[in-house]
């Protein structure tokens, strides 16, 4: 890095002597957010029931799966955070709503909306004042229903939260088929569709085909563009025993992430009385910013050599040719591909040396059994599906899928965002899917393929939506484009979100609005006099039970599958096959009805469930069988990448990779702080690498505008970004999301699924003006 700079100037560089990530930093922070939403008591007796069988309730963030038999603490510094989040003391009251008008409240920061608390009462948007005022529930019924009867199915928009549980995801993609409509826009769209479209073109599955248990006899696990210590915490305990046991585990990743690099497990003694923490990465390969199909094919050039060598001169062979002649076809195709790639160009893409890549590469030799994990890094790319062929390709080379201690393991991101696919909240959907659909219920859903997130966004920009109705989520803060599509939301005829909480989705609304505020994870839901059992699907397939333990922020909340219930009686004919009262009054009925329309997948619904608490579906690239076109596992690869000349890389811009703050999860942001990077205070920061700061005649503290490169012409700016000092690779640059999402055009997204490319944008960046900083000075002081 710069002569220039001091090491504690540096941000990212995580150095031997810097704070672990976890330990009693952690517990701090957990406490410290308990206190701040003024819940201490009740927030810590809530994680003694967090992840519980028998009871508990599921963690309303990530997706990571619970072991088999949980700990007494089962749960991580964001999953308290989600909680401390939920159970807040704070209220939105209609009161509220009277005091700040509309228009007011949109100048206010992400953080200040969620933070003024749950939301209490159905509420309808008042042009006249500018305000929501409160409204009851059978009106608003009655209202969204009479006018959602009156559009066209084809331009009604129904939008799923990854955090809706299996029950009511069924119900809301059951009401979107009988109103006519096929587009299910959902928050996997914005993330790891990618994974859901890429990997059953190599494995005939688009799900993980590890389990919990297999970390515990991987040999080496491999990270792609996955920061587990912020985005799946309790990841981070079973990487530490793996180190422990002498497992090997190789990043790659852009930033050097904290607990990537050491982490102190809370719930081990040791950890916490020395707060030393357990190197976690064997190896740490930062990568530049789209490298990664490069680095997986230059260690599968390497691999392929040390075979090819083997074989000539009667060695060991490293690759598993039995498995690959049994069970794969396109191997010989891809190898040529891989031995004609020169290193120059590998190197060169992927922002590593030859030596790191063959490092990399002999912690795979050494290897019996391998996992590879990967997240968002991977998937928003313009090339995520070619990024997760490659992966593929490397655990299909050595035969490490459907076999204990190795496999592929997409890291998701929300609770249950897995499960909704699996229930029916595609735009896609199956005929097998469909006719059952038709056959349980006496309708005829549509066949043609509807609209995904990006879909939906194009649909608004042509002002071709009459009603968007949101499960959930913060759509319209989260997408990209964002100005552009929301300056178009004021013509959509309506809009309904139902949330728990207060977001900027609320206030960019049509032209007329509701806002029904639904029941969260950790409260009690009490049907016909009886509590209900909810379930999710975790990032590993296991379908668990959870059952709230609060009492409800107020007695006006509903469940989100009463809400779709109310909403379906106001809006549908009644159905003989559709009772949606008596569905809405016991949970299970609904699990009856998801068994009867997949039932191969979730055979023995409710029995399974009452049995244990929880079971696993079943996932045939486990044991060895492909349900691809060919009945084989495929190696594919992109032909034209590494060999065309506008995909070098270069100085003439820079790629943006937009990441989540430590106090953050998705677009709720708990804080403005970012311990694991030393941020402190503020998001509107430009990581950006010394040499360039120097090269490019930039200062650390300047202030800064980012502008979009794209191929439409449209100008994409965001200003007021201070340029730090951070260790990442250069002509890369990191910011926070959704503060940069107005940077990414809503056409640049993966062609297979897509999916957007957040996490490669390219930019110019320029200093702003004195006058440019007093002005955006003044929109901070007002906001």
């Amino acid at each position: 890095m710069s002569h220039q700079l001091k090491d504690d100037e540096l941000h990212g560089k995580q150095g031997e002597h810097d704070a672990p990530g976890g330990g009693w930093q952690s517990v701090q922070a957990t406490e410290t957010h308990f206190l701040r939403e003024k819940v201490p008591f009740k927030g810590n007796s809530l994680m003694l029931k967090i992840n519980q069988p028998d009871g508990g309730f599921e963690c309303p963030s990530c997706a990571w799966p619970n072991p088999k038999k949980p700990g007494p603490l089962e749960f991580c510094e964001n999953g308290a955070k989600a909680v401390a989040w939920e159970a807040t003391a704070a209220r939105t009251t209609p009161e509220f709503f009277a005091q700040h008008s509309v228009s007011e409240l949109l100048a206010w920061s992400d953080h200040a909306l969620e933070k003024q608390g749950r939301l209490t009462h159905p509420l309808r948007y008042n042009p006249t004042t500018d305000k929501y005022d409160p409204i009851d529930w059978e009106t608003a019924y009655r209202e969204i229903g009479e006018r959602i009867q009156t559009y066209d199915p084809t331009r009604v928009e129904l939008y799923t939260s990854g955090r809706t549980s299996n029950e009511a995801a069924f119900l809301w993609q059951l009401y979107g088929r009988m109103i006519g409509t096929h587009n299910f826009p959902d928050c996997s769209n914005m993330c790891h569709e990618t994974t859901t479209v890429a990997l059953p073109q190599s494995i005939g599955v688009g799900k993980a085909t590890t389990v919990l248990e297999d970390f515990e006899h991987a040999d080496c696990i491999f990270l792609f563009g996955q920061n587990a210590g912020t985005n799946s915490p309790r990841m981070m305990g079973l990487l530490h025993e793996a180190r422990l046991r002498g497992a090997e585990v190789i990043t790659f990743n852009p930033l050097r992430e904290r607990a990537l690099v050491k982490f102190a497990n809370p719930q081990t003694p040791k950890d916490m009385l020395t707060n030393h923490g357990v190197p976690i990465s064997s190896q740490y390969h930062q990568l530049r910013i789209g490298g990664d199909i490069a680095a997986i094919q230059g260690i599968c050039k390497y691999l392929i050599a040390t075979d090819d060598n083997a074989r000539d001169n009667g060695g060991k062979r490293v690759i598993d040719h039995d498995f690959i002649h049994m069970h794969t076809d396109g191997f010989e195709a891809f190898a040529e591909h891989c031995r004609q790639l020169p290193w120059e160009r590998i190197e060169r893409h992927s922002g590593l040396t030859r030596a790191a890549i063959s490092e990399a590469a002999e912690a795979w030799i050494r290897a019996e059994r391998v996992i590879c994990c990967w997240g968002m890094g991977i998937t928003q790319h313009m090339r995520g599906g070619d990024n997760i062929h490659q992966i593929l390709n490397l655990l299909l080379m050595g035969g490490h899928i459907g076999r204990r201690g190795a496999g592929a393991c997409p890291v998701r991101g929300h609770s249950n965002v897995q499960g909704d696919r699996t229930v029916g909240i595609f735009h896609k959907s199956g005929e097998a899917f469909l006719s059952k659909l038709d056959e349980l219920f006496g309708i005829e859903c549509r066949r043609e393929h509807g609209h995904d997130v990006a879909l939906c966004c194009e649909a608004i920009l042509r002002d071709e939506v009459d009603a968007f109705l949101g499960m959930g989520g913060n759509f319209f803060r989260a997408i990209a484009d964002q100005a552009r599509v929301c300056a178009h939301v004021e013509k959509i005829p309506l809009t309904v979100q139902i949330a728990t909480k207060l977001n900027r989705s609320h206030l960019i609304h049509g032209q007329a609005a509701y806002l029904l505020p639904a029941l969260a994870r950790t409260e009690k839901d009490v049907q016909a006099g009886v509590e209900q059992t909810i379930t999710i699907e975790d990032g590993m397939c296991n379908v668990q039970g959870s059952k709230g333990a609060l009492e409800p922020a107020s007695q006006h909340l509903r469940s989100e599958i009463a809400i779709v219930a109310g909403l379906a009686r106001a809006t549908l004919a009644p159905n003989p096959k559709v009772d949606w009262a008596w569905l809405a009054e016991d949970y299970a009925r609904i699990r009856d009805k998801i068994e009867a329309s997949q039932p191969e997948t979730f055979y023995d619904f409710n029995q399974r469930l009452a049995a244990d608490g929880v079971f696993h579906l079943d996932i045939a690239a486990r044991d060895r069988v492909w349900n691809t076109d060919s009945g084989k596992a495929h190696f594919l690869f992109p032909q034209d990448h590494l060999t065309e000349d506008e995909s070098e890389p270069g100085d003439a811009h820079f790629q943006l990779l937009s990441i989540r703050g430590h106090d953050q999860y998705n677009t709720t942001i708990y804080s403005y702080d970012d311990r694991y990077r030393d941020i402190y205070g503020t998001r509107m920061v430009l990581m950006m690498n010394p040499r360039d700061i120097e090269k490019h005649g930039f200062e650390a503290g300047n202030k800064v505008t980012l502008s979009a490169l794209s191929d439409d012409g449209i100008e994409r700016t965001v200003s007021g970004f201070k340029i730090i000092a951070y260790d990442l690779p250069e002509n890369c640059l990191g910011a926070y999301y959704p503060e940069v999402n107005d940077l990414i055009p809503v056409a640049n997204r993966d062609t297979g699924s897509n999916t957007l490319a957040a996490k490669s944008i390219p930019v110019n960046v320029t200093l702003m003006s004195t006058e440019q900083i007093e002005a955006d000075t003044g929109l901070l002081a007002t906001g």
